[in-house]
Order: C-alpha cells, then structure tokens, then sequence
C-alpha cells in the first residue's frame, strides 16, 4: 500500500517523518560510502587483477562517469514513474552490481560492473534530496535537510576507514559485499515507509535534454579528472573538455527553450538560486580539495597506515554531524546568513591553521584543528544546499536537485584537479630548490608544498565565506519570481 505524508506544520515533530527520513538516509548512505571505499583499495586491486594503475583507476572513473550520466535524468523518471519506484529499482540495481563485482575475473569486467553499479545509483542522491524537502515543513527545512547531509559528509570519511579495515582483516570482495545488506535494509524501508504520490504520465522525455546533458557532464568530468592525472595538454582531455563545453552550451540553450525541459535552468532567473549555486560550488570545492589532502599528508609525511589516517578523520565526522544538526536549527529560526557565514569562518580558520602543519606537528593539535574543520563543513554545506532548494519554486525541485548533484560532481572533480595539480607543483618547486641528499630537507619541502596548497583551498572558502553576505535575510520571500 501506498504511503502518503501527511504533517502538521503547526504541531510538527521529527517523529512524523522519521521513518521515510531513514529510508532516505539508508538509501544515500549505500551509493556515496561505495563512492570513496574504492579509493583505498586500488593498490591492491592492481596487483590482484595483475594490471597498471591507469587501468584499474577506471574502476573509479567508470563509476563517476556513470554517476554523472544519469543524474540529469533524476528528475524525469521520478516525475514519471515516481520517487518511490525508481529509488526501490536503483538500489535493487545497485545490489545486483555489487554482486557482480564480486565475481569479476578481469579489470573489463570489474570495470563494466562499476558502471552499472553508477547507473544505478546516480539518480538516488538527487530524487532523496527533493523527497525530503518536500515531507519536510518549509519552516523546518533546515533543520530536516541538515539531517540529511549526514551521509554526503561522514560517507566520504568513514569510507577509507572502513575500506581500510576490511583490506586488513578480511578481503578485498568485502568492499562490494557490505553494499548487500546495507541495500536489503534500504529497500526494506524504502518500501514500508517512501512517500509515493502520483505519478505523471502525461510527462514528455526532454529528449535534446536527455541526450546533451549526460554527454556534457560526463565529458567535463572525465576532461577534468583526466587533466589532473595525464596533463591538461594530454589529448584526450583536451578534446573531452572541448565536447563538454560545446555540448553544455547546446544544453542551456536547448532547455531555456523547452516548456517541459530536463533541467530547469529557468531557476537561474532567480538571483538567490545563482548566488546560492555559486556558493554551493565554492564550498564543495573547498571541501573536496581538504579530503583528498589530509589522507595524502598523513600517509605520505606522518607515516600513517590506511586505517590509522582514517582513524584521525573521526573527529572532524563528529563535529560535521553535530555541525549538521545545530545549523539545520539555526536556519529555520535565523535564515541562512548567519550559519553559512560562521560555518564558511571556521572552515577558513581550519584551513589556515592547516597550512601551518609540519611533519612533526601535534596530533593533538591535528584533532582540534580537523574537529574545526568538521563543524564548519556540518554548518554550511546542507545548509548552502537547502538554500539553493528554497530559493527555486517548489513546484520545479524534482528538476532542480538534479542540477546541485550534477554541479557537485562537477566541481568535486574539478577540486580534486585543482589542488593534486597545485600540491605536486609545489613539491616539485620545493624539491627543486633543496638539497636532495639531505632527507630533513625533502621532508620540510614536502611540508611547505602541504603549507601554499591548503592556502590555495582557503581562498575558496575566504570567497565565499564574503559571498555568503550578500544572501537574503530570514523574512526575504522562500520562493522567488522566476524570469520567464
């Protein structure tokens, strides 16, 4: 039978939509810890399979991909078919890929395997995140989608932990194998407790929409990811970069002219949803950038084991859940203003004491400083988003999200680019202008590669801890005039 949700606004409590919230939160959690807990298998994973790194890194790569590929399309099949339907049908894809990677005897088939594993999750992210604005009262919004940033900020945290725990202790096969139960237990729930509505079966495909837009972001996701590896003169890159561009301008003008199109960018008409995009991409690319550094400087400058760098991530996950909790409030009662701006504060406060660690550094330090780090992302990344959502007209959410996902990918791929390029640059620079024979010397070279490139991340944040100023204020209208 069919759920339906129905809240009271004036008497609302999170007991009414707790259910379907954790069947939402179960169903994240499953695609994003499987997005990180590959990373650290793939020294293992090449020698197993008896292949090089540029091959098996495609196991990632392909995932990505094919993550970038359907997203765009989230907001038609939930529109046709319902939210409920393709969620269910998504993770039931998900569990059947995970399986088969399992057994895969080859790099191609492990390879092949991840790409359906992408395609089956890509729409999940997006289709959750309208759900749950939409269960939620528009005076709780905050608070609802500051829960529901939970797994996009622990996911990517406790992924290397986990991964690491199992390469150690069990086998590689586990990996895949932990998406089976944690997939049972989600569509468990997801069946007892999704909202269902309606579905539109008058819903016309935007077919120009559905062609262009996954070619154009998974051209721009492959050319940047590309660029950071092989070299941003390499071939390959340039010409995905190329496609991406021309087919992302194809893309906006053939929506802006569609009545029913797959993306609605018509939402940039308003000046809150294009402050609140910019912002969003600013943030994400900040935070990409730190968590791609931190494993990086404590395995390779601190010595750190795989589980014992992830262990060090505990606190800054802390902090980011109750970080998550505390401005989810703050915004509903006090607008988005002051919690974007005091999370984009601390996190530049972080990022600046960062650029000051050295080989030798305090743990103990390191623990505070990653524990200001966690709360800052908790207070402003669900919130940027739920911004975002709020400032698009509700009626066009399940078209909106898709994009906030899609420009995540975007710019989580453009940070990891950015700051790997900028950090082997300076390592480079650092080398270059020491003596080789000395090790202290290689070590506090590598350090002060470490001090310019959390510096560089820091700027990001500084810019949009300065745009988060020119948000609306908590009386401003929710939802905006849209241009025509």
């Amino acid at each position: 039978m069919e759920n339906q949700i129905n809240v009271n606004t004036k008497e609302f409590s999170i007991k009414q939509i707790i259910k379907p919230l954790i069947a939402i939160l179960m169903a994240m959690l499953l695609v994003m810890l499987d997005s990180t807990i590959m990373n650290v298998a793939i020294p293992q994973l090449e020698n197993i399979f008896k292949t090089d790194l540029k091959t098996i890194q495609w196991a990632i790569s392909g995932y990505t991909l094919a993550l970038s590929a359907v997203i765009p399309l989230a907001g038609w099949f939930s529109d046709r078919f319902t939210s409920k339907k393709v969620v269910l049908v998504s993770e039931i894809i998900f569990i059947i890929s995970s399986i088969l990677c399992t057994i895969a005897k080859t790099p191609a088939q492990l390879i092949v395997f991840r790409v359906l594993q992408g395609l089956g999750g890509g729409m999940i992210a997006p289709i959750s995140m309208a759900l749950s604005f939409k269960i939620a009262p528009p005076d709780k919004r905050g608070s609802i989608m500051g829960i529901l940033g939970l797994p996009m900020l622990i996911a990517p945290i406790l992924g290397p932990v986990i991964s690491g725990f199992l390469l150690q202790y069990a086998s590689w096969h586990w990996i895949f194998l932990i998406n089976i139960p944690i997939g049972i237990i989600a569509i468990i729930l997801g069946i007892k407790f999704l909202p269902s509505s309606s579905s539109g079966k008058n819903f016309k495909l935007d077919i120009f929409g559905a062609f262009l837009a996954p070619i154009s972001f998974a051209a721009l996701i492959y050319g940047v990811r590309n660029g950071s590896g092989e070299g941003w003169s390499n071939t390959a890159t340039i010409v995905s970069l190329i496609i991406g561009f021309v087919f992302l301008a194809l893309l906006i003008i053939a929506e802006l002219r569609q009545n029913s199109p797959l993306l609605e960018l018509r939402s940039f008409g308003s000046i809150e949803f294009t402050k609140g995009m910019i912002l969003h991409c600013m943030n994400w690319t900040a935070i990409f950038g730190t968590a791609l550094m931190l494993p990086i400087y404590f395995q390779q400058l601190r010595g750190f084991s795989t589980l014992h760098s992830g262990l060090m991530i505990i606190p800054q996950a802390v902090m980011s859940f109750l970080g998550m909790i505390a401005g989810g409030k703050i915004f509903d009662k006090r607008g988005a203003k002051p919690v974007i701006f005091t999370g984009l504060l601390l996190l530049s406060l972080a990022l600046f004491c960062l650029s000051g660690i050295k080989a030798d550094t305090s743990i103990y330090l390191l623990i505070v400083v990653l524990a200001i780090l966690g709360l800052g992302q908790g207070l402003t990344s669900m919130q940027i988003n739920t911004y975002v959502l709020k400032s698009a007209p509700e009626r066009l959410i399940s078209r909106v999200t898709p994009m906030t996902a899609a420009s995540q990918q975007i710019f989580g791929s453009f940070a990891v680019a950015l700051i790997s390029g900028l950090l082997t640059s300076n390592i480079s620079k650092q080398i270059a202008i020491i003596d080789p024979n000395v090790p202290e010397a290689q070590v506090k070279a590598m350090a002060v590669a470490f001090d310019h490139t959390f510096i560089a991340a820091m700027m990001f944040a500084i810019c949009g801890m300065l745009l988060s100023l020119l948000l609306q204020s908590k009386k401003a209208k929710d939802e905006p005039k849209i241009n025509k």
